[in-house]
């Protein structure tokens, strides 16, 4: 147990050090941009006056490196200070949106993640079979084509074809659960097709890899039935790579999430991120920028959790 928290406690170490270096590049990359910020927020019509006092309270009279210390130091509570634009609080703007993009996401997780490790697991069993080329080509057809254009398909066929889904996710206070998931139901099914032919790709990867192993072979010549060997003999042994892979999809379906949203209007963090970026709202940018970065860093971390609890070889390192 001792060296389980030990290695836990390296990974969390080390996620911590990218995300200073990222926070580092987060500030400095707004601090590289061509001109002054001042005059890009306010424009060529701003007085001198107007500037100079946009540029005291964005604290552009001190040095770089103090800006960014009271910045990151201010972040680590939380406080990511005022938007230039309408000076209200980053914290305020960007809260119920986060809310609105991890709903979205884990609305796509609860049907990716069980129906592409069952799809998965059929493909390795029926493996060389049409079903098994056939969901080839189709993920492979769905990995390669971007969020935005399965977006606009599904658009095209379940909202203006059929009129099954409204085409734009707009989100109120008064609607019920079944309102929502039915608003949602499109942005959420694109990330589906995105994430769930990767995982379902990496887990008959996975199983098939083991099929060759020994002891399936053992149970093979035992007369295990072929559903056996995979779900009781080759399955638990493939849970390392799989949780792995289904902690990375699940990080991208909070920090990809930026084009899906843009595309159906929906109000998360990443239209917030387009948003901000439009108008040079640099506080609200960098706000963003650092919180998918801590996400990203947070379930990395926990699939290598997963994978140390899961893997004994990873447990007890020679």
């Amino acid at each position: 147990m001792g060296d389980i928290f030990k290695l836990v406690g390296k990974r969390l170490g080390l996620g911590l050090l990218i995300l200073l270096i990222i926070s580092f590049i987060i500030f400095f990359m707004v601090e590289l941009l061509p001109g002054d910020i001042a005059q890009a927020v306010l424009g060529q019509g701003a007085t001198e006056e107007n500037l100079k006092a946009l540029r005291t309270k964005m604290g552009l009279d001190q040095p770089a490196i103090v800006r960014y210390l009271a910045w990151l130091g201010d972040a680590v509570t939380f406080d990511f200070g005022s938007s230039i634009v309408t000076d209200e609080r980053v914290v305020n703007i960007i809260g119920e949106r986060f809310a609105n993009t991890l709903f979205l996401a884990a609305y796509a997780a609860v049907i990716a993640v069980p129906v592409s490790v069952i799809l998965g697991v059929i493909v390795a069993l029926l493996r060389n079979s049409i079903f098994d080329k056939v969901a080839n080509v189709v993920t492979l057809s769905f990995i390669s084509s971007p969020e935005f254009f399965l977006g606009y398909i599904l658009i095209l066929f379940f909202a203006v074809k059929w009129g099954m889904f409204p085409s734009i996710a707009s989100l109120s206070d008064t609607m019920t659960f079944g309102e929502l998931l039915n608003r949602t139901f499109l942005p959420a099914l694109t990330l589906v097709l995105v994430v769930m032919a990767h995982m379902m790709r990496m887990t008959r990867a996975a199983i098939i890899n083991l099929l060759a192993s020994p002891y399936i072979e053992m149970a093979r010549l035992k007369g295990t039935p072929p559903w056996k060997v995979i779900v009781k003999h080759a399955l638990p042994n493939a849970w390392a790579p799989i949780i792995n892979v289904i902690a990375l999809n699940l990080a991208y379906l909070i920090t990809g999430v930026v084009l899906v949203e843009v595309v159906f209007v929906y109000p998360g963090i990443g239209q917030a991120l387009v948003d901000a970026v439009s108008k040079r709202d640099f506080p609200v940018v960098q706000a963003c920028c650092l919180i998918f970065a801590a996400t990203f860093i947070l379930l990395n971390l926990a699939a290598d959790v997963g994978a140390i609890l899961t893997n004994p070889r990873l447990r007890h390192p020679k």
